[in-house]
């Protein structure tokens, strides 16, 4: 080999440790890299950043944008409320976390599916007394095998797919060509998560949601016309809330106390809840309840625009010692008070009647801005937004849905490419007022883009310097020159990367040796790409290798020899399946 192939292996190899053993992130060290590459004149300008070109990078930054236009209408926490339903037993449980959740990441990005499940999943545990602990890890299992089955399941097929189409003359995969491979992985997949999840452990989460010693007094009122009207406080989601409960309800005047699950609720119910205060943001989430002081509604900023900030009440606030409503507060410093927490007092006051005192815990409804012009502020020791507080637009939930369902048609029927859909989508979502445009721009994860390109630079000084062709020929050598046996030794190699590093990098890094493998067999490289994207995204045996297995991480309360333990037959399964299925498909 050259110096430039020796320099480029060393430099992998650096990579490889450095993402493995220090906390670095992981763009950091990858763009480092490219850095060194370029600057040793390994690499040319235009290809160490040929990776912002590459299609399939661009498919993942624009479907970020169509998944928040469906998570930011609440679309997403609808579809969860009404399928886990009421299980009977744990695996009953599993399968109704297993099963929707795959079929969600066929089509979605795995990390907003598993963000918002998390909470959903916790809460709904607790609700049917069943352990969070051998749910969240499966829940993370589940969206991985999802993402298998479809083109848009997971960025790890696009990313491979964009090499596909830039590195080779093939025309690349359509929407449910993975399916072939994915399905087959995924049902084998789930089968193995329904015997072994009972065993997981269940243990308590390093930090819960429920451990803020604040307790917010908050009044909700039941909007006319709402879809809980109707409904009991059981069917309504409304008891055993995780970190809060219902403690009257106050109807045509007249308060209703010890409030049973059977009580139903009228439009117009003024409901009386305690509670944390991750609590008290999730109850404004729920479609037809609403904040019940009329305060809200003269606000001047649109609602969409509305954050939720605690502010804590200082000595020198001229409020102090008056009521809420003679204060004026609405109208002093442009924020309505929604919520109220002292110490361990219980408030059974309406809102409008407390009277402020220094040390007061408020949770205020206001602009975006309202943070930073008081943050300096004389009037308040503290003053914090809460993050994910911007209420869902419930009532462009359906056309979020259609939107989502369009692009995956166009794709699907061959009218459009996946980055011509997802663009069209995309703008779909901001012309119909899904999401705005800055939460567009928010929405996109420039870490994961970042991560994406950089590796697509080094995976072109891989190729270039002939290192790709030197490990081709090692490999060969090693499966004796048999397709099949160098498959598998592909993909094992594959899989065995991605419990260190991030899947797609993992996969970036891995195509040119596959494509060389591939070339020096003369055989087609289909399968190489197909087993390489399916055992880059199929890391289970570490929290590192995928993003959604790190963030179940902390809420479960996991070691990291739970998923040694747990995903090493997973990882196992899914080699042997892809390994065993991508050439009958896809033949050598």
């Amino acid at each position: 080999m050259s110096w430039q192939a020796w320099t480029t292996l060393g430099v992998l190899i650096s990579v490889l440790v450095l993402l493995a053993r220090t906390r670095i992130a992981s763009d950091i060290i990858l763009v480092a890299a490219l850095t060194l590459l370029l600057v040793a004149g390994i690499i040319s300008p235009r290809e160490a950043l040929s990776g912002l070109a590459n299609p399939g990078v661009i498919t993942v930054a624009v479907l970020f944008v169509v998944v928040a236009g469906v998570r930011s209408t609440g679309a997403l926490s609808w579809i969860a409320h009404h399928v886990l339903g009421r299980p009977t037993s744990q695996r009953q449980a599993l399968s109704r976390v297993i099963a929707p959740v795959g079929a969600m990441s066929a089509f979605l990005n795995n990390t907003p599916v598993v963000a918002m499940f998390i909470p959903t999943l916790s809460d709904w545990a607790r609700k049917h007394r069943l352990p969070a602990g051998k749910l969240l890890l499966p829940l993370s299992y589940a969206a991985i095998l999802g993402g298998m089955c479809t083109l848009i399941g997971t960025s790890t097929n696009l990313v491979v797919n964009g090499l596909l189409l830039s590195e080779t003359n093939l025309p690349g995969l359509g929407m449910f060509d993975l399916a072939w491979v994915g399905v087959p992985c995924a049902l084998v997949g789930g089968a193995y998560l329904l015997l072994v999840g009972p065993c997981l452990p269940d243990r308590k989460p390093a930090v819960s949601a429920t451990d803020d010693p604040r307790e917010y007094t908050v009044e909700m009122l039941v909007e006319p016309g709402s879809p809980l009207a109707g409904q009991t406080i059981e069917q309504a989601g409304l008891r055993n809330l995780p970190g809060a409960y219902l403690m009257e309800i106050e109807r045509d005047g007249e308060p209703i106390v010890a409030v049973g699950p059977d009580q139903k609720l009228h439009s117009g119910d003024r409901l009386v809840f305690v509670g944390v205060v991750e609590s008290v943001r999730d109850l404004r989430k729920i479609r037809g309840l609403t904040p019940a002081t009329d305060q809200v509604f003269k606000l001047p900023s649109p609602q969409v625009a509305r954050r939720l900030v605690e502010a804590v009440v200082s000595n020198s606030c001229p409020l102090v010692g008056r009521t809420i409503r003679e204060g004026q507060f609405r109208s002093v410093y442009g924020a309505v008070v929604i919520a109220v927490a002292r110490n361990a007092e219980r408030l059974r006051k309406k809102i409008g009647d407390i009277v402020l005192a220094p040390g007061d815990t408020l949770l205020l409804e206001t602009d975006s801005a309202f943070a930073r012009r008081q943050r300096n502020s004389r009037d308040f020791f503290l003053v914090s937004e809460l993050a994910d507080s911007a209420p869902p637009r419930h009532s462009r939930a359906p056309v979020a849905l259609l939107v989502l369902a369009a692009m995956v048609a166009l794709v699907a029927a061959g009218l459009l490419s996946m980055l011509q859909a997802a663009m069209l989508a995309a703008g779909a979502m901001l012309v119909t007022r899904c999401l705005t445009g800055g939460e567009a721009r928010q929405s996109v994860d420039w870490q994961v883009l970042v991560t994406i390109a950089a590796a697509l630079g080094i995976g072109q000084a891989v190729a270039r310097t002939g290192l790709a062709e030197a490990g081709a020929q090692f490999l060969l050598r090693s499966a004796a020159e048999r397709p099949w046996a160098a498959l598998a030794v592909i993909g094992a190699m594959t899989s065995l990367i991605a419990g260190f590093i991030t899947s797609n990098a993992t996969a970036v890094l891995m195509f040119p040796l596959a494509a060389s493998t591939a070339a020096q067999l003369d055989v087609s490289v289909m399968p190489f790409a197909v087993v390489t994207m399916i055992t880059a995204a199929g890391s289970f045996a570490t929290p590192l290798g995928y993003q959604t297995n790190l963030m179940v991480y902390g809420p479960g309360g996991y070691r990291f020899g739970d998923y040694l333990r747990a995903g090493l037959p997973l990882n196992a399964l899914v080699w042997g399946v892809s390994v065993a299925i991508a050439p009958l498909v896809w033949a050598f």
